[in-house]
């Protein structure tokens, strides 16, 4: 598929998540299959501001291409200006704007999900950046209980110039509980031209398989289910490639994908940036016996010590639960 001029092999897309998709992380996940990664979201006032510590989170390399900075703010000028600059220091190949974050902190400045109250402000934003940068623009957006509303904000989008939209099927109210509803995707896909990207609750083979079935998006974007997990990309693709479920010890998975995603933080230099212990007991999500697990790495900051905790885990306990605990995004 194409977005803008931009050709990505594949459907499957790593979302944009705070804490998260650092550069090790999206790295972790294009090596499992994702097709296309996205940085954790940047503030355009920071970036206008020069905090290049937030700025720094668009850094990326030439293995990671195609990739994707997201950016949020609720001035179309500042968010125009800051994407100037993300395009020169970092040369992105798409700029995502965000419109769909229902975190209070970015709600109560009039960003994020806010915007949606506001199409008008949206167009202006999305029709600004467009005009200001040479890489595709996109969009992200959640959905509001009135459809006509949010069909009129996603024609909206295209109108400004995006040359994509994905679209959460979660409310700004729902945050990441409840389950997300498809058929905003499906409803929105049927009147655009440009590529759809449906997100919310796909965490496996078989809800990817529902999800991209009905709704006849262009991509598939995986967010929370990809902590402590970046291997979902390969079972999902082998799931939709083939039908069955790919042989996997899970427990041995996600030990040498943390053993792999610790060796790329280092690489990159991000170790005192990220909470080790806090993303190391991600990986041992759904694992039979995680929790006792957790509980010791909770006490250390060892990443040799994490590691055999780990090691001790899929000793014992090599076969997985199913895990629930990051279906939302």
């Amino acid at each position: 598929m194409k977005i803008g001029n931009i050709k990505i092999d594949g459907y499957l897309f790593l979302a944009p998540m705070a804490d998260v998709t650092n550069p090790a992380f999206r790295m972790l996940c294009k090596k499992h299959g994702a097709s296309l990664t996205y940085s954790e979201m940047i503030s355009a006032d920071a970036v206008i501001h020069g905090n290049i510590r937030t700025a720094d989170r668009g850094l990326s390399s030439e293995e990671e291409k195609p990739f994707a900075i997201q950016l949020f703010g609720n001035s179309a000028a500042t968010i125009a200006n800051a994407s100037v600059i993300i395009e020169e220091r970092y040369s992105p190949d798409i700029i995502d704007l965000n419109f769909g974050c229902p975190a209070n902190v970015l709600v109560k400045d009039g960003s994020g999900s806010a915007l949606l109250y506001f199409p008008e402000k949206i167009r202006e934003i999305v029709s600004t950046v467009c005009k200001k940068v040479e890489v595709p623009v996109t969009a992200k957006i959640r959905v509001l209980h009135d459809m006509k509303k949010i069909l009129d904000i996603a024609r909206t989008i295209e109108e400004a110039g995006a040359s994509a939209i994905t679209v959460h099927g979660r409310t700004q109210a729902q945050q990441y509980a409840g389950k997300a509803e498809h058929e905003y995707a499906r409803k929105i896909k049927n009147e655009l031209s440009i590529p759809v990207i449906a997100n919310g609750d796909i965490f496996d083979g078989c809800s990817a398989k529902h999800v991209i079935e009905y709704t006849g998006c262009d991509a598939l974007m995986v967010g929370r289910a990809s902590m402590g997990n970046p291997h979902v990309f390969r079972e999902i693709s082998h799931f939709l490639r083939t039908g069955e479920q790919l042989p996997t010890n899970e427990c041995t998975q996600r030990l040498e994908d943390f053993k792999e995603y610790v060796r790329l933080l280092e690489l990159y230099g991000l170790e005192e940036y990220v909470d080790i212990r806090m993303h190391a007991q991600w990986f041992t999500r759904g694992i039979k016996g995680g929790r006792h697990v957790r509980q010791g790495i909770s006490g250390t900051r060892e990443i040799k010590t994490i590691v055999q905790l780990m090691e001790s885990l899929c000793a014992q306990s090599p076969d997985m639960a199913t895990n629930n605990d990051f279906h939302g995004n």
